[in-house]
């Protein structure tokens, strides 16, 4: 039976595997494409760490600035220990490889690691690899991954975890490429999947795969999740195609016009006061753009390359002589699985969570820029640690197998249901419902009729299936499971939204424009498990 098993091959899940590994397990890292195609190698910015490189930085300015964006809503010893981990995270990326940018060329170590400023922070504190930091990032630690012997599971639908007596024993996959429905027996189990932006399909960063199929599966299992309403929208997209303009474009000095040719907002403020004002601009009719024509050429192809390829390709211009047109939308997912101080899931013993589909109270109602890949590393080393200290104790009984028969029942189910209904015009009206209704301004009225159009494509579901009937590779299948989980997270995320009557962070209502002390706290969903 397997020490630990990994379910997410992206940073968070690599970095887990690791540190288990480090610590003496056997792993196996099981993933629904490959790693190096993971939501982690969009993340374009930086990771935060108070080196203090680039002017006087402190760890305590750090949480503190955690602390301000999150508006209040994190646990400040988790935020003070992702913090007080920065450091010497960005010292071990750096021994395993990541070619960081750094002062000066001729150099190593991480006191000449570069840092530049990213919106919501005091100081110029995140560590980049010109604007493909997640990419390399990801790259070297799969690298690593390799020269370590770490064993891998690749194009394997993660489909539900096998509980008995609340301690997970392992879980079920759908083998892609063969249509097999698979059994992994694990004495700890790590969840990695990522988060559920891509909800709002048509008008997220996130790739089409972000469907919080790990969130869903915990959910299923009577696991707990926490803070699903709080979704942050990143304000710089390109207009057409929602391709994300890294934050280290304003970080490095580019402006925010209005088609008057007007600066309107404190590019630097945090990601959710952006966002809203951004789409104050746009609800007049405004157009608005990201202007970085007066950094100059020679800056951009230094240290912003992706971005100068992307709007070249995605919007046929040339940023250092071209004002960007850009829009705010879904990026990031805040809530998700509720996790205790050891990173272990709430109501499911010996299941981990961690990255973004994990709620670790560190980013609270608005992700800090650049925090994002210093959790998925600093956390992901303590997750697997942990993960691994449970392993040592864990009964190798294995599970008896009633998931798996369910499991292939319900695969076998769907093969065999009509498809009256198509599930992608649904997919298209669900991301529209949530952008339009669930989005940057929120009120309960909208969030209402939202829930009942959700409740309705829910009693619909009987009649969607899939068109493709193919046993092998067959995208049709695996789209129609994601689409499903994601239609199973949508009302967790409304009747959050609906119970949240004030304004906080990315959470907008306009009826309820300020903060109220009462709302405080977070709110966790919790089925009843099937007995």
């Amino acid at each position: 039976m397997i020490d630990v098993l990994i379910i997410g091959s992206g940073g968070a899940g690599l970095t887990a595997a690791l540190a288990a590994k480090e610590a003496g397990a056997s792993v196996l890292v099981v993933g629904k494409s490959y790693p190096t195609n993971s939501q982690t190698s969009m993340a374009q910015g930086g990771m935060n760490a108070a080196l203090g490189n680039a002017g006087e930085d402190h760890i305590a300015l750090h949480v503190q600035d955690t602390i301000k964006s999150a508006h209040g809503l994190c646990d400040e010893d988790m935020v003070r220990q992702m913090c007080a981990d920065a450091p010497k995270t960005i010292e071990w990326l750096e021994s395993i490889g990541v070619p960081f940018s750094r002062l000066d060329n001729d150099k190593a170590g991480v006191e000449t690691v570069a840092q530049r400023q990213m919106g919501g922070a005091s100081a110029k504190r995140a560590c980049y690899a010109q604007d493909y930091t997640g990419l390399k990032i990801l790259h070297t630690l799969y690298d690593t991954c390799l020269k370590e012997k770490i064993d891998f599971l690749d194009e394997h639908y993660f489909l539900n975890l096998i509980v008995k007596d609340g301690i997970a024993k392992g879980a079920t996959f759908l083998d892609i490429r063969t249509g097999e429905v698979k059994q992994i027996n694990a004495k700890s189990i790590i969840i990695a999947t990522g988060g559920y932006a891509s909800l709002y399909h048509g008008f997220t960063t996130n790739a089409y795969g972000s469907t919080g199929d790990g969130v869903a599966a915990v959910l299923r299992a009577g696991g707990a999740v926490s803070d699903m309403e709080f979704i942050q929208f990143h304000p710089t997209a390109l207009k057409h195609s929602s391709i994300l303009i890294s934050e280290s474009a304003r970080g490095e000095g580019g402006h925010l016009l209005n088609s008057e040719g007007e600066r309107f907002v404190d590019e630097l403020k945090p990601r959710d006061e952006v966002a809203r004002a951004i789409f104050k601009e746009l609800s007049e009719d405004k157009e608005v753009f990201l202007d970085v024509r007066h950094l100059g050429e020679d800056k951009l192809m230094e240290l912003l390359p992706q971005e100068v390829a992307l709007c070249k390709l995605h919007e046929h211009i040339d940023p250092a002589k071209e004002l960007i047109p850009i829009k705010p939308v879904a990026h990031y997912s805040m809530g998700g699985i509720d996790v205790d101080y050891a990173l272990e899931v709430t109501g499911i013993k010996g299941c981990f969570a961690v990255g973004e589909c994990s709620n670790a109270k560190v980013h609270g109602a608005n992700r800090l820029g650049g925090n994002s890949l210093l959790e998925i590393t600093a956390f992901g080393r303590f997750a697997g640690e942990n993960a691994y200290k449970h392993s040592i104790y864990a009964s190798t009984k294995p599970d008896e197998g009633r998931q798996l028969q369910k499991d292939r029942a319900h695969i076998k189910n769907i093969y065999t249901q009509k498809a009256s209904v198509n599930f992608y015009t649904q997919r298209e009206q669900l991301g529209k419902l949530f952008y339009e209704k669930v989005g940057i301004i929120r009120e309960n009225s909208q969030l209402s009729k939202a829930l009942d159009e959700v409740i309705a494509m829910q009693v619909l579901s009987n009649k969607i299936g899939i068109q493709d009937k193919s046993a092998t590779n067959n995208t049709n299948l695996i789209d129609f499971l994601e689409f499903s989980n994601a239609l199973l997270l949508a009302p967790t995320i409304i009747s959050a939204a609906i119970a949240r009557d004030e304004s906080r962070g990315a959470h907008y209502k306009v009826d309820f424009k300020e903060e109220n002390e009462d709302f405080r706290k977070h709110i966790v969903l919790q089925w009843k498990r099937e007995s």
